[in-house]
Order: C-alpha cells, then structure tokens, then sequence
C-alpha cells in the first residue's frame, strides 16, 4: 500500500495506521480511501486487537479530498455517479474508523483540512501538536461538509460546530482542546511521548471491558451514527456536482476569489 503503511507492535494488539502521502499533504485520492477501507476492515477483524491509532507523516496530517482528482472528476463525462461513489467510499471509511469496537486515537502532528476532520472526528480520543490546526473551508470551495457534520456536532455541540463549519476559520491546537475536538495537546517534538503513554494506558484496561465501556459510551449519545453518515454522503455528492463547487475548486487552483452568482 503505497499511501497507507500498517504497523503493529511487538506483541501484536495495537495497530497504527501511517498516512504516508506527505508530499502531497496526505490529500485523499480514490485509491487512498480504499486502501484505508481496506486496512480497516483487516485490522478490525484481528481478534487480539486492543487499540488502533491513526497517524501521518510529513508536515500535514491531512488537506481533506485530493483538489486535482477532483477536477478530473469535474470533466469526467460520468461525474455524477463518480461524485456519489466518492462520497459513499469516504463516509464507508469514516464509519469504519467509528465502527472499530476497540478504543481509537489520531495523533495529529499538523493542520487538519476538511475530508481529513473525518478521519480525525471519528477516532475516540485526539492528541494534537500545537502545529495542529483544524479547518473546514468546504463552503468557501462552493462544497459542503456534510459527512463531516455529524461528527462534528456530537463532539463540541451545536453551536461550536456552527462557528467552524461557516466561517471558514481554524481553530488552533489550543482552541480545538477547548472545544472539545481534540483532548490534550503537547509540543510536536513530545507528540510520540503522548502517544506511547495512552498506549500504556489502554494496556493496564481489560480488553472487553474497554470494549464494553466503548460500546455504551456510544449508546449513550442517543444516535447512530452511520445512518446520519450514509444521508449526509448523497448531500455531499449533490453539491459536488452544483455549478458553485466548480466554480470553488477553479477558483482554488487558480489562487483567486471566487466569483458567486
């Protein structure tokens, strides 16, 4: 798997999934959600698993959705079905990551973008460098982030969230701890300490009881995520397809101002 390595360690019950697209910002390609699709459901079946943490090199832990596949996509004569296969194999991948049954932790070495606020939302626990910061700049691209929603609002509430998704802004490290995305932020150069310490942590908890403890914690929240998951993907690929997203994602590329009508 060229843009996803899968580790485990010495005594195989923790698995760690490594974005390795960091010269490209690990900006999600096809081919990048299926093999993480993939990697999930292996790495899921693994009857000792006892955590699975996901991770990323380079400076970026991810940009959301790669901008130059989807301008190809935009051209594609079949971009209509392509757009909702697309956003069906990003929220399958995202509920995959919810679905795992054993506790989950990102550890986010730099700026979250969009698409990659998914992959971060849906794991359990978040640890973060103060190079971090989270961003969903989908209406300013003429998109929207509607898989992400969800996630978003059972994490920091409703009003939190509306501030992230509509004004376009980051929060910093600091900022995103307050609000509830991530749980402790550390400097970049400690971010491996925290990780092997909440990996220390979940070792001295009995397997099934952290399962067990996972499974009500998320009863608890009153809804089900991968329904809500499953419409927010044909909302996703609708406005893909609107004459604004096209206009965004141009605009992007070509480093200008979008020009609403």
């Amino acid at each position: 798997m060229p843009d996803l390595r899968v580790d485990w360690d010495d005594q195989h019950v923790f698995a760690t999934l490594t974005l390795t697209r960091g010269h490209k910002r690990n900006a999600l390609t096809r081919e990048m959600l299926r093999e993480l699709r993939a990697a999930l459901a292996s790495v899921a079946d693994e009857p000792g698993l006892r955590g699975l943490f996901i991770a990323a090199e380079g400076p970026v832990f991810c940009a959301g959705m790669d901008l130059g596949e989807m301008q190809a996509t935009a051209t594609d004569p079949h971009a209509e079905s392509l757009w909702l296969s697309d956003s069906k194999l990003y929220a399958e991948v995202v509920s995959a990551i919810w679905s795992v049954p054993v506790p989950t932790v990102a550890a986010v070495q730099g700026p979250v973008v969009a698409g990659g606020m998914g992959l971060v939302l849906a794991c359990d626990m978040v640890l973060a460098s103060t190079a971090a910061t989270f961003t969903l700049p989908e209406p300013q691209r003429g998109i929207t982030a509607s898989i992400v929603t969800p996630l978003l609002v059972q994490r920091v509430g409703f009003g939190a969230a509306g501030h992230l998704l509509l004004s376009g802004q980051s929060w910093d490290a600091q900022t995103a701890a307050q609000r509830g995305v991530c749980h402790q932020v550390t400097p970049p150069e400690e971010l491996p300490t925290a990780v092997e310490a909440i990996r220390a942590s979940l070792r001295t908890g009995a397997p099934e009881a952290l399962k067990i403890t996972k499974a009500q914690w998320r009863a608890s929240a009153g809804t089900a995520l991968p329904p809500l998951l499953e419409a927010a993907a044909l909302q996703s690929a609708a406005a893909r397809g609107h004459a604004e997203a096209r206009e965004g994602l141009q605009a992007f590329l070509e480093k200008r101002r979008p020009n609403w009508m």
